[in-house]
């Protein structure tokens, strides 16, 4: 009889044991399909957004053909991605005639879309964006360290001041700054800004322009 009592509690124990390692496994499972859901995809309210932002440039009811509404239209359905951001901004162009996206515009809201999600760069599916989060990579984050669209509308700052101009030049330091949205100010990125720079002062870099400023956020997040 003792025998069959000491029985009966070890599957009493190992039964409660279990459970919270059931609990860790099914909260585990929640948080990977909550993270997946929040990979941002081109759906018809972020279609409205990009539509809604080419009205106001366009002062029109209507997207334009080969705008950025149309643009985003053509991966609807599909997550959003680098490659879907360089379309949109093609798109832009053809409105506003400038190499660089406009402060509030279609690219812009985009862009901000895209570091609020977490989405990753290229055109790979959401099992990229995992492998790359599982992996503990910070792109698509927000943030010091980070060239989200908060850093690059700081860089485009700076670069206005040098040009004159109203918004950002070719092949300049926000454009180059663009290659890298969302990702870590890493030092591959802050060499391309710098090229960028040299392309708008005829081979120097400026004390506290663009560069600067992506290496002050970058000691930001250092401290």
């Amino acid at each position: 009889m003792a025998t069959s009592v000491f029985r009966a509690t070890r599957l009493i124990s190992a039964s409660r044991s279990a459970a919270p390692t059931a609990s860790r496994v099914f909260n585990n499972r929640t948080f990977v399909s909550t993270a997946r859901a929040m990979a941002a995809t081109v759906d018809s309210d972020f279609i409205s957004r990009i539509t809604a932002a080419e009205k106001k440039l366009t002062k029109q009811d209507e997207p334009i053909t080969g705008g950025p509404t149309a643009q985003a239209q053509r991966h609807a359905g599909q997550p959003l991605t680098r490659d879907v951001i360089h379309d949109i901004t093609m798109g832009e162009r053809k409105i506003t005639q400038s190499d660089g996206p406009v402060s509030g515009g279609p690219t812009s809201i985009a862009q901000s879309i895209l570091v609020a999600t977490g989405s990753t760069r290229g055109s790979s599916a959401l099992g990229s964006s995992n492998a790359s989060n599982a992996s503990g990579s910070t792109k698509g984050n927000s943030g010091p360290g980070v060239l989200d669209s908060e850093t690059i509308s700081k860089i485009t700052e700076k670069e206005k001041q040098i040009t004159g101009e109203d918004g950002p030049v070719r092949r300049g330091p926000t454009a180059q700054a663009q290659k890298h949205v969302g990702e870590p100010i890493t030092s591959e990125a802050l060499h391309d800004i710098t090229e960028g720079e040299k392309n708008i002062t005829g081979g120097e870099r400026g004390k506290g322009g663009p560069t600067s400023t992506a290496q002050s956020e970058l000691a930001k997040s250092r401290q």
